[in-house]
């Protein structure tokens, strides 16, 4: 019917332009008449105004009778109240604090190794030894100066205990004595550093000298390097906008992407300084390394619980509008029928912390309201639609 009608206007409205013999534009357009050409638009306008009344009409015709009306289709969800925990998510690096490289006291001939890499070694093994220099001949000689010095002091001190001889005597005696004693633990202490021990237990990560090489001091003078894999801690950096919810021994999940392992730990430390230039400070998470697949500079994932919800709702964050004002809101159903037909009313929302593509409304919804979500960015406030779950 909505068809018929607009064709019978149409068809009207052209067989009265059609009666009237006018000339044809293009002889006003060689007359030049243009008085008649601006008559002739008017009159077209006008029909135009016409018709478009007329169509405006029988579309709220059509619109007040049809009962097979095209709804706009939406999907919903409903606003629950379930437990949000929110997690800060970090890059770190392990480290160990006990990766040293060791250095040669003393210089000289590297006369034996006892090591290679990869062996592990205790706390005072000896690793290297280097060649005295005929030190052990002097430590000799040192060692029969001070037993010398050492029995004329004890003589010296049994006469004087009889009163026998002077103070002067027993005073010099026993300087001596001192004096040699001093001198030779120097001697043994010095000669100690002829043998390079291991500083904790660990393992040879390198050996960088061979037998036969002449040691001097200083740098480029290193031997070994020792590395503790059973003590190592990841350390990241973390925004300053956490300080309050960053705290030590405060539990926390560790996955090591190459390794494809996760693990838990806890905040072993937490700096009190903050970073000037990227305003952030650092954290220390001891960690297990019972198989020592962990090594240093690997890179972790750190996930911290830094806010918890009980009673949070969640919705999908791409369901989101702003107006012109910066104000978020939501599409949600209203006045429902047993058609699954609804209004779709535009709710402001505040919003809170973000997890994954979830965000949190600060502002709880009453539970069962029905939030819509395919379709929220193509209809309006007040629009009727339907709802296709």
């Amino acid at each position: 019917m909505k068809y018929t009608i607009l064709l019978l206007t149409s068809m009207a409205l052209i067989s009265s332009c059609g009666n009237e013999k006018k000339a044809t534009v293009e002889e006003l357009i060689s007359s030049k008449n243009i008085a008649e050409l601006q008559l002739r638009k008017k009159e077209i306008e006008k029909k135009q105004y016409t018709i478009a009344e007329k169509l405006s009409e029988l579309n709220e015709a059509i619109a007040l009778l049809d009962t097979l009306k095209k709804l706009p289709l939406v999907t919903t969800l409903k606003a629950e109240q379930v437990v949000f925990k929110h997690y800060l998510e970090l890059q770190g690096n392990v480290n160990t604090k006990e990766n040293i490289l060791v250095y040669p006291e003393i210089p000289g001939i590297l006369k034996d190794i006892y090591v290679k890499e990869g062996q592990s070694v205790k706390k005072g093994d000896v690793l290297a030894l280097i060649d005295d220099g005929g030190m052990n001949q002097q430590l000799a000689q040192l060692e029969a100066q001070a037993l010398l010095a050492q029995t004329s002091f004890e003589r010296q001190e049994r006469l004087w205990k009889q009163k026998i001889g002077s103070e002067m005597q027993y005073l010099r005696a026993k300087t001596a004595y001192q004096s040699q004693s001093k001198a030779l633990e120097q001697f043994k202490s010095q000669l100690a550093k002829t043998e390079i021990k291991a500083p904790f237990d660990g393992t040879i990560d390198e050996v960088f000298k061979t037998k036969g090489t002449v040691i001097a001091l200083g740098k480029g003078a290193e031997i070994f390097r020792i590395i503790n894999l059973n003590s190592m801690y990841i350390e990241a950096e973390v925004p300053e906008s956490y300080i309050g919810s960053i705290t030590k021994e405060k539990a926390i999940e560790v996955y090591f992407p190459i390794l494809n392992k996760t693990s838990q730990a806890t905040i072993k430390q937490v700096s009190n300084f903050i970073d000037p230039n990227n305003r952030s400070f650092k954290i220390e998470v001891a960690i297990a390394n019972k198989k020592g697949e962990i090594k240093p500079n690997l890179s972790a994932k750190l996930k911290i619980n830094d806010y918890k919800n009980k009673r949070a709702m969640l919705i999908p964050q791409n369901i989101i509008s702003e107006n012109a004002t910066g104000e978020q809101y939501i599409y949600t159903i209203s006045e429902k029928n047993k058609n699954k037909e609804g209004i779709a009313t535009k709710t402001m929302i505040t919003t809170g912390k973000t997890q994954n593509n979830l965000i949190e409304i600060l502002n709880i919804l009453e539970v069962g309201t029905e939030i819509i979500v395919e379709g929220a960015r193509s209809i309006n406030n007040g629009q009727a639609v339907k709802i296709a779950n």
